[in-house]
């Protein structure tokens, strides 16, 4: 008889701090909420500025001429400065694999809510094939100079001995190196995947001028293009530092972009094109004009 107000005591103090659980909840995912949002119109209202995309181009132009002079004044033991870290192995060497993941979700979302048409959507989602397409072309363009430019050398302990070995498949099979001129492949995907996300990106701060509808997963995609991005600069930075010589990242980096200005800056603003980003995506302001 006397356990039933311990009992109900005990599920009413069971009951308050169910409430009080949930309260807090509600309050951390308000201030998730908030902070997505508030996040997401900043990074947009950045990225869509031409006038910071300007000199978003001289940054990158300046990390990569002036970058490796930082290699006199960093710890060259660092984590960052082995081939082999996290980073290097995870995301540089598949670099376009996570800019195609994340972009390709990015502009997927922005295009097919802003027109509603598959048709558009694909096109959009085309200039992603025509990256994939500058990237492996580049590749191959980057070997055949190794090639053509290369010699085949033996490693000996006195130093290196010169072999009359007439390609790079006839030195390596017979166990030895093969050295030619190398542009550096990664400093020409992360300028390239800089530039390329930087454009795309820029589109979302117009879309959201338009009123489009913008809910938290594409402001969530959104602001991870925006990290991704962040990480690029930061890996290209490590990679002007510590890895390469001088001239085949300065090299890289131009042709990098130069890609994005064949086809970004010049190709995409054709009729015959996969359009720019942005295009076809916003109604076009009429102006009313009265004839007398």
């Amino acid at each position: 008889m006397e356990r039933g107000p311990v009992v109900g005591a005990g599920l009413g103090a069971g009951a308050r701090i169910q409430a009080l659980l949930g309260c807090l909840v509600r309050v951390l995912l308000w201030v998730a909420s908030a902070l997505l949002y508030f996040g997401s119109e900043q990074a947009a209202r950045l990225l869509g500025s031409p006038c910071l995309r300007r000199l978003y181009h001289a940054w990158l132009a300046a990390v990569v001429i002036f970058g490796p002079l930082l290699q006199f004044h960093v710890n060259p033991r660092t984590i960052f400065a082995s081939h082999g870290n996290f980073f290097n192995i995870k995301f540089v060497n598949s670099a376009w694999g996570w800019t195609c993941t994340f972009l390709g979700g990015f502009v997927l979302l922005v295009v097919f809510l802003a027109t509603r048409r598959v048709a558009v959507t694909a096109r959009h989602l085309s200039r992603l094939v025509v990256g994939a397409a500058v990237w492996r072309g580049a590749g191959r363009a980057f070997l055949l100079i190794e090639d053509l430019t290369g010699s085949c050398f033996e490693p000996l302990p006195q130093g290196l001995l010169l072999h009359e070995l007439p390609d790079r498949r006839s030195c390596l099979a017979a166990g030895h190196q093969w050295r030619g001129y190398t542009v550096s492949s990664h400093t020409f995907l992360l300028t390239f995947c800089c530039l390329l996300m930087a454009e795309e990106a820029a589109v979302f701060a117009k879309y959201l001028a338009h009123g489009l509808p913008a809910g938290a997963p594409l402001r969530l995609v959104f602001l991870l293009n925006v990290l991704l991005l962040g990480l690029w600069n930061f890996l290209l930075l490590c990679t002007v530092i510590y890895f390469h010589q001088y001239t085949h990242k300065v090299v890289g980096a131009a042709v990098g972009t130069f890609a994005w200005y064949l086809t970004y800056g010049s190709w995409y603003h054709q009729p015959w094109s996969p359009g720019s980003p942005g295009h076809g995506l916003f109604p076009r302001p009429h102006s009313s004009r009265k004839h007398n």
